[in-house]
């Protein structure tokens, strides 16, 4: 059967994330973009179907570079709403710890969810807990993806420092490096997809300096090389963790990344704070990508992402909402607002606009995930949409509809379209049942913090 050529004609507003005039719309067709029309045009054939997206702004799909879907259940929770880093992961580890795979399932499909309406296509989960019965947390998360029609780069991730051998996390929640490399090579072989329009992903994602050692970095990154996936990890996220890895290896973050073997374009950094002038330079000349994740940072008191110097230096910069447990959120478009926001503080109001800031929820991102198929609007660009209608209360009165976006705070996708498919419509995400779900996912959270 043909494939369907459907013409999105003529929207409010379009980012395409490349400066292409497709101010006519999109002519989507087999699940990617076939062209883009200008202002006025018309398609070069027939369209089967035609969606008047003249109420919707139309972006990318928005793309999250980081985040710990398992977190969902652990939001605003009282004894950490006021913790920097290091007490809040002391005080949620044990929490954690008791995670279950029926747990870890709910947890997953509500923060995809949530991204979903978001107008979020694609997202990166960092996922590190592998207690007793959950060795496949991995597996149990593809399943959530498949679930609710996304696509995802999901990352095998480990901690083997535990507090016994001066590590963070309590030792019911490490493992032996044997085991990491084991599993994160039967997770590649048996779902890493390669090539345009991939659905699911693996990459290698050693936690952070201070919960996995440099072994488990050095064999992870060899990993990577020989199998061709990505590398993810925290680094100089707070002070804290620079004092670690100073006292621990007699080195600063970025000293430390270069050691393991790990300074390189296949790495991306969650959080990427605290580096210097000279440390900057060394990560862009590497290609060495960095996620900002402002809620977080902000929640946390971490400080603020030297994104416009990073990317001055050559460095990729893409935006992460992070974990639930620190945002507390799974919502992308409220993340993109917060780095407008934030990084004005820093840079200023002039060289933080919009358009900036949407660049990195979509093509940075993008970048950052390794993808070029993703990310922009661009004839052969896979069909993944975001449409936003700006019709209520908090838009009246705006003007710039592309600004509106940011500045009068949208939170929800009318429509949202993955590989051409319609995963929302209307504001709601198509074959779920979303009141289910949240009853689901409270029960279990409650649960979990019952013990």
């Amino acid at each position: 059967m043909p494939a369907i050529r459907i013409w999105l004609k003529s929207p409010l507003a379009i980012f395409t994330a490349n400066d292409l005039d497709a101010r006519g719309g999109l002519v989507i067709e087999g699940g990617v973009v076939r062209e883009l029309i200008p202002l006025g045009g018309h398609p070069a054939q027939p369209c089967a179907q035609v969606f008047d997206a003249r109420e919707h702004v139309v972006l990318p799909g928005l793309i999250n570079t980081h985040h710990h879907f398992y977190q969902t259940l652990t939001r605003a929770w009282a004894p950490v709403v006021n913790q920097p880093l290091f007490p809040w992961l002391k005080t949620l580890y044990p929490v954690w710890a008791r995670l279950t795979p029926k747990a870890l399932a709910l947890a997953s499909e509500v923060a995809l969810a949530e991204l979903l309406l978001s107008g979020c296509t694609t997202a990166a989960d960092h996922h590190y807990l592998f207690p007793d019965g959950l060795e496949d947390a991995i597996d149990v998360q593809i399943e959530a993806v498949r679930t609710l029609g996304m696509r995802a780069m999901l990352t095998r991730g480990s901690m083997s420092l535990g507090e016994a051998d001066g590590g963070l996390p309590p030792q019911q929640t490490v493992q032996q490096g044997e085991v990491i490399l084991a599993d994160s090579q039967r997770l590649i072989h048996r779902y890493h997809e390669r090539g345009a329009g991939a659905v699911i992903q693996i990459a290698l994602a050693p936690c952070s300096p201070f919960s996995v050692t440099p072994e488990i970095m050095r064999a992870s990154a060899e990993l990577a090389e020989a199998q061709d996936v990505r590398l993810h990890t925290h680094l100089a996220e707070t002070l804290d963790e620079e004092a670690f890895c100073l006292q621990r290896f007699g080195l600063r973050t970025v000293d430390y990344l270069d050691s393991v073997g790990w300074l390189g374009p296949r790495t991306w950094l969650a959080h990427g704070i605290h580096f210097e002038a000279d440390e900057i330079a060394r990560l862009g000349a590497a290609g060495t990508g960095v996620c900002h994740c402002p809620s977080s940072n902000m929640r946390l008191a971490s400080g603020i992402c030297p994104t416009l110097a990073l990317e001055a230096a050559g460095a990729t910069v893409g935006l992460g909402v992070d974990g639930s447990a620190s945002n507390d959120a799974s919502n992308l478009m409220l993340e993109a607002r917060q780095a407008l926001y934030l990084q004005r503080l820093r840079y200023g109001a002039e060289a933080i606009t919009p358009q900036r800031v949407l660049g990195w929820a979509t093509r940075g991102s993008a970048q950052l995930l390794g993808r070029d198929d993703i990310g922009s609007l661009a004839v052969g660009q896979q069909a993944d949409l975001a449409l936003f209608k700006l019709d209520e209360l908090r838009f009246s009165g705006s003007h710039d509809p592309l600004s509106a976006l940011l500045l009068c705070g949208a939170d929800r996708a009318d429509r949202v379209m993955v590989g051409g498919r319609w995963r929302v419509i209307d504001g709601q995400v198509e074959g779920l049942d979303v009141q289910q779900l949240m009853a689901a996912h409270r029960q279990a959270a409650a649960q979990l913090m019952a013990g």
